[in-house]
Parts: C-alpha cells; sequence; structure tokens
C-alpha cells in the first residue's frame, strides 16, 4: 500500500468517526428534546441522519477494506447488499436534503400558513415518497444485476462488467443522477434562493428602520453608531453564508462523484484509481458534514447537547457524593463505638 492509498485509508477512518460520533449526537438529541421531536423538519432529520448511520456502519468499512486489500473485500451477496444500501442511501440523502430546503422554504415565504402546510403527516408523506423514489433505482439494478464491487472506486456500487450492456447501463446511471443528483440541486437552488431573497428583503426593511433611528438620535456615541452598522453588515451575510454553505457542501461532496461517473461511462478518457476512490470519500463526507450542517449548530440542538451533558455530569457528581458520604460515615462509626 502506497502513501496515496494509505492517505485515503485515513482519511476513510477519519470520517467513519467523525460521522458516528456526530450522527450519534443528533439521534441522542432527536430522542433527548420532544420540542425537536414534534416539529415536522425532525422526521427529515432523522431520516437523513439513520440513512448517515447506515452508510458509516457498513459501506464505509467494505470501501476501507477494498482500499488496503485492492480487490472486493466481501463475497458477492454481501457485496450486492452493500451496493444496494450505497445506491439508496446516496438517492435519499440527496432528496432528505431537497427535503429540508422545501420545508425551509414554506418557512419563510409562507410563515403565516406554516403549519398548516407542513404537518407531521405531511412531512411523513415526503418521507415515503423519498424511500419509494430512492429504492426504485437500486432495485431495478439488482434485477439486472448491475450491482457489485468496482474497482475504480474500491467500493460496493453500480456497475456492470459486461461490454454488450454498456449504453444500457449508462442510459441506466444518466437516468439514476439525472433524477437524483439533478433534481436535488434544481431543488435546493430554487428554494433557497427565494428564501434568500425574503431574507434580503427583511433586511433592508430593517436596514430603513436601524437608519432613521440612528438619525434620529444626534447624541448617539460613535462606538455605538459603529457597532449598529456592523450588526448591519452582519445581518446581510448571515443568510447568504448559510444558503452557500447549504448548496456549497451539496456540490462539494457529491459533484466530483456525479461528473466522475458520467465521465467513466460517456468518455473515453483514462481516470486514476486514486481520485475515484477520493470522489468516493468525498460523498462518505456529507454523513459526517450533516449533522453540523442541518442540525447541531441549530440553538435546539445545542441546548439540548446541553441538557444531556448536565444531567450526566449531574449525575457522576450526586454519585461521588454519596460515595463520600458513605466513606466519611465508615470513617466516623469506629470513633463514635
Amino acid at each position: 500500500m502506497n502513501s496515496w492509498d494509505a492517505g485515503l485509508a485515513g482519511l476513510l477512518v477519519g470520517t467513519m468517526g467523525v460521522s458516528l460520533l456526530s450522527n450519534a449526537l443528533v439521534l441522542l438529541c432527536l430522542l433527548h428534546s420532544a420540542d425537536i421531536r414534534r416539529q415536522a423538519p425532525a422526521l427529515f432529520t432523522l431520516n437523513l441522519t439513520c440513512g448517515n448511520l447506515l452508510c458509516t456502519v457498513v459501506n464505509m468499512p467494505l470501501t476501507l477494506a477494498g482500499v488496503v486489500a485492492q480487490r472486493q473485500p466481501a463475497g458477492d451477496r454481501l457485496c450486492r447488499l452493500a451496493a444496494f444500501l450505497d445506491t439508496f442511501l446516496a438517492a435519499n440523502s440527496m432528496l432528505s436534503m431537497a427535503a429540508l430546503s422545501i420545508d425551509r422554504w414554506v418557512a419563510v415565504v409562507f410563515p403565516l400558513s406554516y403549519r398548516a402546510k407542513m404537518r407531521l403527516r405531511d412531512a411523513a408523506l415526503m418521507v415515503a415518497y423519498t424511500w419509494l423514489h430512492a429504492l426504485t433505482f437500486p432495485a431495478t439494478a439488482l434485477a439486472l444485476s448491475w450491482l457489485g464491487f468496482h474497482q475504480l472506486y474500491a467500493s460496493c456500487t453500480l456497475c456492470s462488467r459486461r461490454p454488450d450492456e454498456r449504453l444500457r447501463f449508462a442510459v441506466f446511471t444518466g437516468a439514476f443522477h439525472a433524477l437524483s443528483f439533478l433534481l436535488s440541486f434544481v431543488v435546493l437552488c430554487f428554494t433557497y434562493l427565494k428564501v434568500l431573497k425574503v431574507a434580503r428583503f427583511h433586511c433592508k426593511r430593517i436596514d430603513v428602520i436601524t437608519m432613521q433611528t440612528l438619525v434620529l438620535l444626534v447624541d448617539i456615541h460613535p462606538s455605538v453608531r459603529e457597532r449598529c452598522l456592523e450588526e448591519q453588515k452582519r445581518r446581510r451575510q448571515r443568510a447568504t453564508k448559510k444558503i452557500s454553505t447549504f448548496i456549497g457542501t451539496f456540490l462539494v461532496c457529491f459533484a466530483p462523484y456525479v461528473i466522475t461517473r458520467l465521465v467513466e461511462l460517456f468518455s473515453s478518457a483514462p481516470i486514476g484509481s486514486h481520485w475515484g476512490v477520493l470522489s468516493k470519500c468525498l460523498t462518505y463526507s456529507k454523513a459526517a458534514s450533516d449533522p453540523f450542517v442541518y442540525s447541531l449548530l441549530r440553538h435546539q440542538y445545542r441546548k439540548s447537547c446541553k441538557d444531556i451533558l448536565n444531567r450526566i455530569f449531574n449525575r457522576r457528581t450526586i454519585r461521588s457524593a454519596g460515595l463520600a458520604g458513605d466513606s466519611h460515615s465508615q470513617n466516623i462509626l469506629p470513633v463514635s463505638e
């Protein structure tokens, strides 16, 4: 194993560790906080988190074994199962992010009717459609024997070893990426750009009120005026940064792998094995970044994490205090006798 393979293996191990811990923490927050569970986006987050955990414990270790061994890491049946999961979880992850963006669009653009338009039942129907949509392609690939170990990506995924099926497989793969990656990307761009438009409109209204207030307050200290102007600038940038993060992480993690798959099928240009594995690692990195992008940096999840830590430390404090009290009473008893 050369230095490139060792670096890719290290990247996979790091991604597995971060993904396992962060997604498990999101699940703990969902179990702990009833307020989070009552909201419709909790179903999308739960669906995304469970898929990330399944990918972390099944697909990532098999890819790591493929990188280290430079061959198929398991038997044909297990590899086909892993390839089925890989295809399903990739589509499910993309569509779940699209569902979360639709939820944000409804919440921001239609705030007064949000509760009526996005109930838990509506969210459950969207998750059910996500599963049905995501299951269609791996089920078709399984029926056509297009699941197995792909040496270029060192992983069990979509592949076809028969040259006479190359055109059909290329059309199928193109349709899969068009109806998962491209569709989700279009939905993300449409919804988040609408959200950004509304956010900028509200920022302009707040800026007008702020400037009118500063003009009226003639005796205001210059430092207070500067802080108001800085907060005004940060407010304009906040929404842009968040939306850039949502769309940017989606593109950075999924686009290299999708483009590589399409170039592999529709072009005769040679593709390096290290780039193939790296593009696959980037798709896995989405499982590690999703908890931070969509959950753990939000106020409700941070509060839930603090509550969980406080409970753990309070129990330890009570236990240590109880043990100290027992040892103290045992030391006093012989004296009293």
